[in-house]
């Protein structure tokens, strides 16, 4: 038998089947728990990313550069969550292939998908108000406190389908993260597995609705600090997008049309389609075979 430290794509996708039904049997007291860690983990990203590139995210001429470095930050999140252990509302999406492969009914699936969820967004809050209270949106004399403002508004400003589309493009990168991290067998390569999509994906500027609940949450509660609100509308935040700023604005026009177009990217893009490739035709593969062997 070949000895290699790597699956093959088909070998991932009965693995990522394998997975879901493993986070679907979790006891819903473990989902949240998890969740919250998970939501923990990807909002030290946010705001590490943040802290790494804000002078550079504060400049017109410099904002690709400081994307690039924000992204080379980021992917640290995902990497706890893989490698420590969390449940992420994201990666979860892929469970739609056990469901379609009738190894997860719908509603274990559903369950886990809104106690992650909750966990998630629990723990992204978290950190947000730790942030807030620590003083160090301070931090390059009030400017990451200006940034982190900009950066909430600029999401809140979205139309709906651009806040979709974003949110299908961002996931899909995402769930291919956790693919590749599921197909490496030692934890260096699923720590390059996780790295690679990930910057691509924070560079490109895709909305992920986890982070967004850190990125979206810590900008409301630093509006309740004046300096850090004359550093954002020295950066071009209008009296007019601080307004629009809050938590309705919060849910409605970002994490709703996000959380939708991270279920069409991770769940579709990746999940349906790699167990219609890999999973499906073996499957009818095997059928065939097993009617033939009875005739």
């Amino acid at each position: 038998m070949e000895n290699r430290n790597f699956l093959t794509p088909a070998e991932i996708a009965k693995a990522t089947i394998q997975a879901g039904i493993n986070k679907a049997q979790l006891s819903k007291r473990n989902m949240f728990i998890l969740g919250i860690l998970a939501g923990a983990f990807i909002a030290f990203a946010s705001e590490g990313s943040n802290m790494a590139a804000f002078n550079l995210l504060a400049k017109p001429e410099t904002y690709g550069l400081g994307k690039a470095m924000a992204g080379a930050i980021f992917g640290t999140g995902l990497m706890l969550v893989v490698i420590a252990g969390g449940e992420l509302f994201t990666g979860n999406t892929m469970m739609i292939a056990g469901v379609l492969d009738k190894k997860i009914a719908i509603a274990p699936m559903l369950k886990n998908w809104f106690f992650v969820y909750l966990g998630n967004l629990v723990g992204s809050l978290l950190i947000a108000y730790m942030m807030n209270q620590s003083g160090l949106f301070n931090s390059g004399a009030n400017v990451l406190g200006g940034v982190t403002i900009k950066i909430a508004a600029y999401k809140v400003g979205l139309t709906f389908m651009q806040a979709f589309y974003l949110g299908i493009m961002c996931n899909w990168l995402v769930c291919l993260a956790v693919w590749m991290a599921t197909g490496a067998k030692d934890i260096v390569g699923k720590l390059m597995a996780i790295f690679f999509p990930i910057w691509l994906f924070i560079t490109s500027g895709f909305e992920h609705s986890v982070a967004n609940m850190y990125y979206i949450s810590a900008g409301i509660m630093a509006k309740g600090t004046q300096s850090w609100v004359d550093a954002a509308m020295a950066l071009g935040v209008t009296p007019e997008k601080l307004a629009s700023l809050n938590w309705g604005s919060f849910f409605a026009n970002n994490l709703l049309p996000v959380t939708l177009g991270n279920i069409v990217g991770g769940g579709i893009f990746v999940g349906v389609v790699y167990w219609y490739v890999y999973i499906k035709r073996e499957n009818a593969s095997k059928a065939a075979k097993s009617g033939e062997s009875t005739t």
